[in-house]
C-alpha cells in the first residue's frame, strides 16, 4: 500500500473524526496553535523553560476561551534546540515534527481512537523526550498500522502489559506533568505510523529535513482522522 493509498484507508475507516480526549470537549474549545519558527510570539518566549513555555500555552487557551490547543504536523520548530536528544550527530538536528499535539491540563484522559492491542511502551526519559509512552496495534480490514501516545504519567504503564486489549472509547492513560513528560508543558503527542520499523514503545517524533519524505509517508497527517 503506497502512502496515498494509506491516507485513503484511513479516511474510508473514519467517516467521523476519531476521539483522543473526552468526546464531550466540542471543537470549538479547540484552537490551533503555531508554535514553528514563523510564528514571531516565540521569540519573546523562553521555551527552555517549562515553566514560561507553559505560561505562553495557557496565554494562548484563554486568549480564545480554548480547552485544548492542537497543531505541529510537518511544523518546522526552533523550540528543540534545549535538548542534545534531538542532535543525530551530524550536520542536521531533527526539528520537523511528525504528529499532533494536544495541548492540555495535566491529568487529562487519553481514549482509544480505535480498538487495538497494546504493542509497547516504555518510559523514554531523556530530557526533551517523549517520558512514558504508549504504542497500540491496529488491524482493520487487513490492514495492520500503529498509533503513538507521548508525554503520558508514569501511572499509565504502571499495570500495562503488551497484548492488552483497548476498545474503541476507553481510557487507557492520562498525560504527564512537567516533572515525567520530557520538561514540556502537559501535552499529548499522538502520531499514525504505517511501519514501526521494529522500535519498541518509542518512534521518531522529530526528524531532520533530509529524512523528511520518508517520514511523512510512514507518519500521515494525524489530522486525517481526529478532523483537523
Amino acid at each position: 500500500m503506497t502512502p496515498n493509498e494509506f491516507q485513503t484507508f484511513l479516511k474510508s475507516i473514519c467517516p467521523k473524526p476519531l476521539h483522543v480526549l473526552d468526546v464531550s470537549i466540542p471543537k470549538s474549545k479547540y484552537v490551533h496553535l503555531d508554535l514553528s519558527e514563523s510564528n514571531l510570539e516565540l521569540q519573546n518566549v523562553n521555551t527552555a523553560s517549562s515553566a514560561d513555555f507553559s505560561k505562553y500555552i495557557d496565554s494562548c487557551l484563554k486568549r480564545h476561551n480554548a480547552l485544548v490547543a492542537y497543531g505541529g504536523y510537518n511544523e518546522v520548530r526552533t523550540i528543540y534546540n534545549r535538548s542534545h536528544h534531538f542532535n543525530t550527530g551530524e550536520s542536521e538536528r531533527r526539528s520537523i515534527h511528525l504528529g499532533l499535539d494536544l495541548w492540555c491540563d495535566a491529568g487529562t484522559s487519553i481514549y482509544a481512537p480505535l480498538d487495538g492491542e497494546v504493542h509497547s511502551f516504555k518510559n523514554n526519559d531523556n530530557f526533551g523526550d517523549y517520558g512514558p509512552t504508549i504504542i497500540l496495534e491496529h488491524s482493520i480490514f487487513g490492514t495492520r498500522f500503529y498509533t503513538l501516545y507521548g508525554h503520558l504519567s508514569l501511572e499509565s504503564i504502571a499495570d500495562l502489559s503488551a497484548g492488552q486489549v483497548l476498545k474503541k472509547g476507553e481510557v487507557f492513560a492520562s498525560l504527564g506533568d512537567v516533572s515525567i513528560n520530557g520538561d514540556y508543558p502537559p501535552h499529548l503527542h499522538f502520531q499514525i505510523i504505517r511501519d514501526l520499523q521494529g522500535y519498541f514503545g518509542d518512534y521518531p517524533g522529530v526528524c531532520c529535513k533530509a529524512d523528511l519524505a520518508f517520514y511523512l509517508g510512514n507518519c500521515p497527517d494525524p489530522g486525517l482522522v481526529l478532523g483537523f
